[in-house]
């Protein structure tokens, strides 16, 4: 489990870095394309004003409030995990962000880190992988 999640977070990682890189030069390409025609103050310009343009589009389209105002949210569950769950699935930035935050967290705190590690280990051995195995030899 473990193992699939650092997976996917490289895989999301080295992901944002090459859509990062190839916006960047992207950017670049513009730049050189428009400095052919005009000076490169006006060229640094015009891309700034592209870009801008560009993220602006798609604010709107994607932030744009729906017209249905009047769905609410779920009830939150009880427990803390339901909580989380339930965080999650309704705002995935905020819980990213506090997905990150853990994680820095427990790089930071070695401890911190080994006395998590230890309670997903004993759940996973009560959850009847380890203990299931060990009674049936």
């Amino acid at each position: 489990m473990f193992k699939g999640i650092v997976k996917r977070i490289v895989a999301t990682s080295v992901v944002a870095a090459s859509v990062f890189l190839a916006v960047v030069f992207l950017g670049v390409a513009v730049f050189y394309a428009i400095s052919l025609i005009t000076t490169p103050l006006g060229a640094a310009a015009i891309t700034f004003g592209l870009f801008a343009l560009v993220a602006l589009i798609v604010a709107l389209i994607f932030l744009k409030g729906d017209s249905d105002g009047d769905e609410e949210e779920e009830d939150a569950p009880d427990g803390l995990v339901g909580k989380l769950i339930h965080i999650v699935r309704e705002r995935p930035i905020i819980g990213a962000v506090g997905g990150l935050g853990a994680a820095f967290l427990l790089l930071r705190n070695p401890a911190l880190a080994a006395i998590v590690a230890s309670m997903v280990a004993e759940r996973k051995m009560d959850q009847g992988g380890y203990a299931k195995r060990r009674r049936r030899r």
